[in-house]
């Protein structure tokens, strides 16, 4: 039914109707390989722009070819009931397809299903217990087996009031479904999604799938509106009526609806002059009861069931009808076969603002009253009933089983929730205490801080998780000291996951809480903390510890705790393996697997460092195969953010090593569109990072490492294998760069004297060290022949390079025992020996001549290129030696060599795709460089600027100190300070101002 004030067809909408016509075809081809599959179109626009009808329109077309789903979000603000609109979606599903189809469908996941529709359990059976992901897992399989043999269109409006529940299971059915032809379809206010808002990021991130279009939907132009009017009068407006409407809504559809249904509208009398008259101009019309009957339903939401719309009315049946009837045909609700919605949620929010304090009381306490007494009673819905009712102590009971069913349904932003109003109402019900503790076990406010602490970590806020449990350990001396030691314990994990420090010492504070020998037999408690006390142990590469810790645990653990036995074996495992007793390292691996095959989380914990080990010694391909296998188990399990990221790193690694960079960051980047939490995210930044700068494309890769850096430098605080990865980036873009000393600089961490060693991540860092020490003397022996001195190794800024060479050969000879020591080896004594060479060269008392200098060097490098084509040598290797070989050989004057060896590298470079390394060999081959980096010439007095002086100068112009020009540049104030000199010494300046000068001039 419509009323006159509503046009039977859409003005202005019609190009974007026919998008979505598109989209639906290309879905109805079938298949991914047909250009099929899933697609996903967000809708947005202002309130009563024309989305709801826009879908409306295109809903009830596409329902003669396609299974046509709708599912509605209801503004509850973060109280909203877990997958909402699912709920209503698997009805309609059943509903059209049959319960026995769904149920055949979702297949072993059927047990699942009740997590979404309640009423579809079986009280005889066992309930499910699984993941999240396993749940998203089941709805995508379902929705894509039932769209085989006919379309799909899953629509969901207003994502703007989504619990993250609902969010994250349609971010799962987006980037996941692969079979079948489903079309998603979002809607949102955009109006309501300001800066800040989750739905902005989130929206941003399933764009970067590249599976989704999303649009706006504009205000109709005056032609428009003039059409509209026309449609809804049934006659030709005037052009003051036009100009009046027009000016009046803006171009706002649902507003020149509004508009035209007020009597004054042609003479301008009583013409509404606020927002909220205008929406309730309609509603002021309507007779008594059914203002009355409005009122009522704008406490129940946007859309009430017929129902519980019956429970709650205090007329008779007939009453409710004609009251209802009355609302419809005035075009307020709409009505389908089931339940009443407003027709705009503005006007419902209109209605609700309007109701007097006795009266909201009243009506939600009669919805309170009926959801309580239905099967299908949400906790969510019926705690903010009868909190918006004042009844406190029934809106605290309602919270905390409200908290239980979010958390049993994996909806942990909404048990969060749940658990802060509950925290919130604590002090305002007397019984609270005996009330938890009947009800859930929550015998006190500190087990309900911790609760929800838990609920937000899940929920990906550990921050406020840190603060919650930071008040319940207010209490600490009033604990029992197993809760004591169990809240530092969860302290301990969010701050991990924060990427903060303390997180070694709480766990020790934990472990003297609860001594050996004081807590009950079978508590697992103290070998969990000493197992993960000595993961941190690890990180840190303090093997001895960790491997000391692990048997500890081990001994105390029962014999039956084969989860807790599991992880404890892999720490000791991995601890050992790092720490060079390998064999026995990998035994306690396999033991750790086997104590895992019955257990998910130790299982993915076992996939994880079992992954990372093969990676480290060598071992690319099982590395992968391992790590895929646990990426796909993560998946299932539901933490494909936090484990499952970790897992696609422990791949996309070793796939780097074998050179296959495209299968590689085809597994990246979906990953890090999962913007998965710090701790996880830095892994694959670095990655990321890596790709980037060995394709080349340094201008990238230095704005990436700029931007990651504080976080990518916080963790590598807390762990020795990240801080050694970020110091390998940072060296190789240095010396790309053309800047030794930022390289050398940077690749401090592996030089330290407390550094504890971790080879398989030192040996890249070392090898960094030599060939910044390489260039540098090269740099100084150039430097020296122009100036016809001898001996100017004054740019290396006092770096003595054959004490330092003889130091890094030293940290070689310890770790060289290390299996891909076997090719890392020899690449760093050939730099060695290159620097040396080029010392040699520098001081030119000798009298000797290049090839003569330069044969150590070059039989080092030969070396270095067989060695680099060993299985255990990461693919770039060998064309980054075979580069420096052509590099070594120029400056022994071997030009017939320089082009043998740096075509080779070439042509190898280029069937990996690792650009940096192509474009030195092209450089060598044709005798110049266009980079101070991999295998060019640096320049000497009078020559043109590194890229690195060049950016310099540029923070120069800036009027830059050196602090600054270091802060900038992620390099310290001295070495700053010497660019700046070798930019004054090159350009003839006497001041830095005078640099700037001449360079610009020179530039012209």
């Amino acid at each position: 039914m419509r009323s006159p004030a509503s046009s039977p067809t859409m003005i202005g909408r019609e190009s974007d109707l026919e998008a979505l016509r598109d989209e639906l075809r290309a879905v109805e081809v079938g298949g991914v390989e047909h250009g099929g599959g899933l697609r996903a179109v967000v809708i947005g626009g202002e309130a009563g722009i024309g989305k709801s009808r826009l879908l409306a329109e295109f809903l009830a077309e596409a329902e003669s070819s396609a299974t046509v789903l709708l599912g509605r979000c209801v503004d509850l603000g973060n109280d909203g009931a877990p997958y909402a609109p699912f709920a209503s979606i698997l009805r309609r599903l059943i509903e059209l397809r049959g319960l026995d189809t769904v149920l055949a469908a979702a297949g072993h996941g059927a047990g699942v299903l009740p997590v979404l529709l309640p009423e579809l359990a079986d009280d005889s059976a066992v309930p499910a217990r699984t993941g999240a992901e396993r749940l998203y897992e089941l709805v995508t399989v379902l929705l894509e087996t039932l769209s085989v043999d006919r379309p799909l269109v899953l629509a969901v409006e207003d994502i703007h009031w989504a619990d993250s529940a609902t969010l994250e299971l349609l971010r799962f059915i987006v980037r996941m479904a692969e079979r079948g032809r489903i079309l998603v379809l979002l809607s949102y206010r955009s109006d309501e999604v300001g800066r800040g808002h989750p739905l902005r990021s989130y929206l941003a991130e399933l764009e970067r799938t590249r599976r989704l279009t999303r649009w706006e939907l504009a205000r109709l132009g005056r032609d428009q509106v003039e059409a509209l009017i026309a449609r809804l009068l049934g006659c030709e407006p005037d052009a003051a009526t036009v100009d009046r409407v027009y000016e009046m809504s803006e171009g706002v559809p649902f507003f020149v609806e509004e508009l035209i249904g007020i009597d004054g509208l042609a003479t301008g009398e009583d013409l509404p002059e606020t927002l909220r008259e205008l929406l309730l101009a309609r509603f002021e019309k309507l007779s008594d009861p059914t203002q009355q009957l409005l009122r009522l339903v704008s406490a129940g939401g946007v859309c009430v069931d017929h129902e519980l719309l019956s429970a709650v009315f205090d007329g008779t049946a007939d009453e409710l009808d004609a009251a209802a009837r009355e609302a419809v045909v005035a075009n307020v609700l709409a009505a389908d076969t089931t339940e009443y919605t407003f027709r705009h949620a503005l006007v419902r929010e209109a209605i609700h603002a309007d109701l007097l304090p006795g009266e909201r009381s009243r009506y939600h306490r009669r919805f309170a009253e009926a959801l309580e007494a239905s099967p299908q009673c949400s906790a969510t819905q019926l705690s903010t009933h009868w909190l918006a009712a004042h009844d406190l102590r029934r809106a605290f009971i309602a919270s905390l089983e409200a908290m239980e069913e979010a958390r049993r349904s994996y909806a942990y932003a909404t048990a969060a929730a749940m658990g802060d109003r509950a925290l919130d109402l604590w002090d305002s019900v007397p019984d609270a205490q005996e009330l938890g503790s009947g009800a859930l076990g929550i015998t006190s406010r500190t087990d309900l801080l911790s609760r929800t602490a838990s609920a937000l970590r899940n929920a990906g806020d550990n921050e406020r998780a840190l603060a919650m449990v930071n008040a319940a350990l207010e209490s600490a001396a009033d604990l029992p000291p197993a809760r004591h030691a169990r809240l530092l314990r969860d302290k301990a994990q969010y701050l991990m996951n924060l990427n903060r420090p303390g997180v070694i010492e709480l766990l020790q504070d934990a472990l003297e809480v609860v001594p050996a020998g004081s807590l009950p037999a079978g508590d697992g408690l103290r070998p969990q903390l000493l197992t993960e006390l000595a993961a941190r142990y690890m990180l840190a590469a303090r093997f001895d510890e960790a491997v000391a810790l692990t048997s500890q645990a081990v001994d105390e653990a029962e014999s039956g705790a084969e989860a807790l036995l599991s992880v404890a074996h892999n720490i000791r495992g991995s601890s050992l393996v790092a720490a060079g007793s390998i064999e026995r390292g990998l035994a306690e691996l396999d033991e750790a697997g086997r104590l895992a095959e019955h257990d998910p989380g130790a299982a993915l914990r076992y996939a994880v460092n079992a992954s990372d080990a093969m990676n480290t010694l060598g071992r690319y391909e099982e590395a992968v195969r391992l790590a895929e296998r646990g990426a796909r188990e993560a998946r299932a399990r539901g933490v494909e953010r936090t484990s499952g990221v970790i897992l696609s790193s422990n791949t996309v690694e070793p796939l780097l090593a074998l050179g296959e960079l495209d299968r590689a960051e085809a597994m990246l980047d979906p990953a890090l569109a999962l913007d998965p939490p710090p701790s996880f995210r830095a892994h694959l930044q670095r990655m990321k990072l890596w790709i980037t700068l060995w394709r080349g494309d340094l201008d990238t890769a230095e704005a990436l490492l700029r931007r990651w850096h504080g976080g990518l430098r916080t963790l590598g605080e807390l762990e020795v294998q990240s801080e050694l990865g970020v110091a390998r980036l940072a060296a190789e873009l240095a010396i790309a760069r053309g800047d030794h000393l930022g390289a050398w600089e940077a690749t401090a961490p592996v030089r330290a004297a407390a550094h504890h060693r971790l080879p398989a991540s030192d040996l890249p860092v070392l090898a960094a060290a030599a060939r910044a020490l390489a260039d540098g003397a090269f740099r100084a022996a150039r430097e020296a022949g122009a100036s016809g001195g001898a001996g100017a190794l004054d740019d290396l800024d006092g770096i003595d390079v054959v004490g330092e060479a003889a130091r890094l050969d030293a940290v070689l000879t310890a770790i060289e025992t290390w299996p891909t020591a076997v090719a890392w080896g020899p690449v760093i004594r050939a730099e060695l020996a290159t620097a040396l060479a080029a010392v040699e060269a520098a001081d030119g008392s000798d009298g000797r001549p290049a090839p003569e200098r330069f044969a150590a060097a070059r039989a080092a490098w030969q070396a270095a290129i067989d060695a680099t084509a060993s299985p255990l040598a990461p693919a770039h290797l060998h064309p980054y030696a075979l580069v420096r070989a052509a590099r070594v050989a120029r400056a022994a004057g071997d030009s017939g060599a320089v082009e043998q060896l740096a075509a080779a590298a070439r042509g190898e470079a280029e069937r990996s795709g690792f650009g940096l390394l192509t474009e030195a060999a092209t450089a060598l081959a044709s005798s110049r460089s266009n980079r101070a980096g991999h295998g060019a010439a640096a320049v000497g007095p009078g020559a043109p600027l590194t890229e690195r002086e060049e950016q310099v100068l540029a923070l120069i112009e800036q009027g830059l100190s050196n602090k600054q020009i270091g802060e900038a540049l992620f390099i310290s104030a001295k070495t700053a300070s010497v660019h700046v000199s070798s930019i004054l010494r090159k350009v003839g300046a006497s001041s830095r101002t005078e640099a700037v000068y001449r360079a610009s001039r020179a530039s012209r």
